[in-house]
């Protein structure tokens, strides 16, 4: 399924765009960490990024994560007004209909972790058919060391993957979403607090 999918969009992609574009393709992008990284932050950054060169950018947020209403807040105080989504929502109409108003250069999605499966695949199809970049940025794995469905869908489509290092409480590399790298049978359980989804 997997690689049939990905056929298809190599066929896409190599049979309506001149050569040119190709060269400048579009991707999709998730950016993962461990909590408490500064992904909220990057994703405001690049945000800003965009719109100080008079660019359009559309930031999209899982309805589930309601900490702060329809605002991406990080947690050094940057903010950003943010459109949110369900299991409703058909992220590729949503997005098409924001065209039909304006143009979009750029769709940034935060606590990516929460989309399903077709949400993600939704964003393949903004890729594809709209050229416009997507930014995805969450968390890959949960407290217990297990994938998000959203990011085990990130991680198998997405053109580019990139990790946002972060340093844990021992010193060490970050990765494991706040959960021991090894759980074992008769382990007590882990838990993480919700207030350190950043």
């Amino acid at each position: 399924m997997q690689a049939h999918r990905l056929d298809q969009r190599a066929v896409f992609k190599s049979s309506i765009l001149p050569a040119q574009s190709r060269a400048r393709m579009v991707k999709l992008y998730f950016y993962f960490s461990a909590m408490n990284a500064g992904k909220t932050t990057t994703l405001l950054q690049s945000n800003y990024n965009y719109q100080e060169r008079g660019m359009t950018t559309l930031v999209l947020i899982p309805r589930l994560d309601n900490r702060y209403g329809t605002q991406v807040r990080s947690r050094i105080g940057l903010e950003t007004a943010a459109t949110e989504f369900d299991d409703t929502h058909n992220l590729l109409s949503l997005v098409e209909q924001q065209l039909a108003k304006q143009p979009l250069h750029c769709i940034l999605v935060d606590e990516a972790q929460f989309m399903a499966r077709a949400h993600v695949e939704q964003l393949s199809d903004v890729v594809d058919h709209h050229a416009i970049p997507v930014l995805a940025y969450g968390l890959r794995t949960d407290f217990q060391g297990e994938l998000f469905p959203g990011s085990a869908h990130l991680l198998a489509w997405a053109d580019e993957l990139r990790e946002i290092k972060t340093i844990c409480h021992c010193g060490r590399n970050g990765n494991n979403g706040g959960a021991p790298r090894r759980r074992r049978p008769g382990d007590a359980p882990w838990r993480a607090s919700p207030d350190r989804w950043q």
